[in-house]
């Protein structure tokens, strides 16, 4: 379990074929800090770390992506060079700041507009149908791991939902966030309670 508050950048060093994909991930980590077997979430996708070493600050940790993991999470973002948010599971007795986020991607977004205001910077993103029903303005929301606020919703003729977000310097600069452009995709995982409040919904109907 995650809170969507992003605590590092990680940078995918090398990628290996292995029927799945093996990823050696460099973080500014304390290597002693990362237990073998512990879930790291990798730009809002829960991966086990395998192997790990380096030094503090400059370490790295080893997992394994299975290709139903790829073919539900965004383009290209298992290549070599990219650069991914990176969150330690909760512990018990840390600050919950953000929102519960499991690391299951629920689907996959697309960043329709993304234009500067003042300081921060709005935000866009494109929801499959199956996913608008579960976003509400002032709702939470975590893209690409990193838990946000919903400042409005469009529903769309086809289905889909278009919401906004703010995106506010500091989320800028400690997450990729900041590095968004028009038409990329990101992974959208939508509120835990949110998704049994439309089953209890749905089930009462």
């Amino acid at each position: 379990m995650f809170t969507g508050i992003v605590i590092a950048i990680g940078t995918i060093e090398s990628v290996e074929e292995r029927g799945d994909l093996r990823l050696r991930i460099s973080c500014p980590f304390d290597p002693d800090t990362i237990a073998i077997g512990a879930s790291i979430a990798c730009s809002g996708v829960c991966l086990t770390a395998v192997e790990k070493g380096g030094t503090k600050g400059d370490a790295f940790f080893v997992v394994d992506v299975s290709g139903e993991t790829v073919s539900r999470t965004a383009k290209g973002m298992w290549r070599e060079g990219r650069e991914i948010n990176l969150e330690p599971s909760l512990r018990v007795g840390d600050e919950l700041g953000g929102h519960i986020v499991t690391g299951h991607v629920d689907a996959v977004g697309k960043v329709v507009d993304w234009q500067p205001v003042g300081a921060s910077t709005s935000v866009v993103i494109s929801a499959p149908k199956e996913l608008a029903p579960y976003i509400a303005e002032k709702g939470s929301i975590a893209v690409n791991g990193v838990s946000l606020t919903v400042n409005g919703v469009e529903d769309q003729p086809d289905g889909e939902a278009h919401f906004s977000l703010n995106i506010i310097p500091h989320t800028s600069e400690v997450t990729t966030l900041g590095s968004l452009g028009q038409g990329d995709e990101v992974n959208l995982e939508i509120d835990t309670i949110a998704r049994y409040l439309h089953r209890m919904q749905a089930l009462r109907s």
